[in-house]
């Protein structure tokens, strides 16, 4: 089934790779145009790159998520360049490891730096450029990237979970708050699973130095055993499920969850 976004314009924060780079890359087959955002500079130009290559539209932005200055000109140079912006995706984040009681405040402030203020700011600078009157002005769809540990508790994993908690409460209040001013933006978020990427791969890694499992093939036949669909997911799950949201096939939902894990909360 093919869903038609011809004309639309996404950014895509955290864009150059994995996930993000997988939601760039099906919005540009569908006839988006699409800013790739990113602090990976060499990655996000071969990423944009590749788009171009196979008849899409797409740019790169170096853009630091956690960086004010930064949303405000990436979003400018978006709507400078394709005319509009319709679509937001706020998927840059980081994954940190690490057992509640050894955990360094300096790598709480910058978890959140990202996960959390980035994506705050993303909205605010988004809902600024698509509401009546801004630079856009014809509303659109912002889409945020939590997890299922944004949903359920896991070990070695408390302020990612607490990250990404926020994006799941931020988003229905966003999603509200637009709503009922009638900016025309509705706002929804997705819970991925394990997914085939560097950050899933690096997590099964983190979690046998943590103990949490004994060895890497343990790990994997643990986690495997999650999943009643039997697979752990791969990039262009989640990116389906974010044409859905990005499209008008979604124009009535707003303020809510899409989980995308193979079953691995119905348990």
């Amino acid at each position: 089934m093919s869903i038609d976004l011809s004309g639309k314009v996404a950014y895509v924060s955290g864009g150059a790779v994995g996930i993000g780079a997988s939601i760039a890359q099906i919005f540009a087959e569908q006839g988006a145009n699409v800013a790739i955002g990113d602090v990976q500079v060499e990655r996000g130009e071969a990423t944009a790159e590749r788009i171009r290559e196979q008849g899409g539209s797409a740019i790169f932005i170096h853009h630091d998520a956690a960086e004010e200055p930064g949303w405000t000109a990436a979003l400018a140079l978006t709507i400078e360049k394709f005319g509009g912006l319709d679509i937001l995706v706020n998927n840059a984040a980081i994954e940190q490891t690490c057992m509640i009681a050894d955990v360094e405040l300096a790598d709480i402030q910058k978890l959140i730096s990202i996960n959390v203020t980035g994506m705050i700011l993303g909205h605010k600078h988004a809902i600024r450029g698509m509401r009546p009157g801004g630079a856009a002005g014809k509303g659109g769809s912002i889409i945020n990237l939590s997890s299922v540990s944004g949903l359920i508790g896991t070990p070695g994993l408390g302020v990612y979970t607490a990250s990404k908690g926020a994006v799941r409460l931020f988003s229905k209040s966003a999603a509200v708050e637009c709503g009922r001013l009638g900016y025309g933006i509705r706002v929804n978020s997705i819970y991925p699973g394990l997914v085939e990427t560097d950050m899933g791969n690096k997590l099964v890694d983190d979690f046998v130095k943590l103990g949490v499992f004994p060895d890497r093939d343990n790990a994997l036949q643990q986690m495997l055993a999650g999943y009643p669909i039997g697979r752990i997911g791969v990039p262009v799950d989640i990116a389906n499920a974010a044409l859905f949201l990005a499209s008008d096939l979604s124009s009535w939902v707003t303020g809510t969850e899409i989980v995308v894990d193979g079953g691995m909360t119905a348990w």
